[in-house]
């Protein structure tokens, strides 16, 4: 899926939320991300264990992120693999023992592949797919 700057842009410079779920939603604000040049977004996994569960089980997550001076927002709907070694995972455990100065680190990382884009703006209604 071809991926908008605009879109790119949020979520390079915002906190993102992902959403999950089994018998029960499940949400999680996540700071250890990074999108790909084609548009595939990237998680480090420090304390995801009920959203793996959930990956395992069904394969499927949402990614929130939005702008609180602009209200600009997005959700991204698509599936998600884990993955626990490779230059993704050596990429995050180095953010990782940085920022916890070794008292935590990365143990995988998600790669999402996104299906749907949903954008919101403020104004009219706004709430349309890319």
């Amino acid at each position: 899926m071809n991926m908008d700057e605009n879109v790119k842009k949020l979520l390079k410079e915002q906190m993102w939320y992902l959403a999950t779920y089994d018998q029960e939603p499940n949400a999680v604000p996540v700071a250890f991300k990074d999108v790909t040049e084609d548009g595939k977004l990237l998680v480090g996994d420090v304390f995801l264990e009920t959203t793996l569960d959930n990956i395992r089980k069904n394969g499927k997550i949402a990614v929130s992120v939005s702008s609180g001076s602009t209200l600009e927002g997005y959700q991204i709907k698509g599936t998600a693999e884990y993955v626990t070694e490779g230059p993704i995972v050596e990429a995050f455990k180095k953010q990782v023992e940085a920022m916890f100065k070794g008292a935590a680190t990365a143990k995988g990382a998600l790669i999402v592949t996104p299906k749907k884009i949903i954008v919101t703006t403020p104004g009219e209604d706004n709430k349309k797919e890319l």
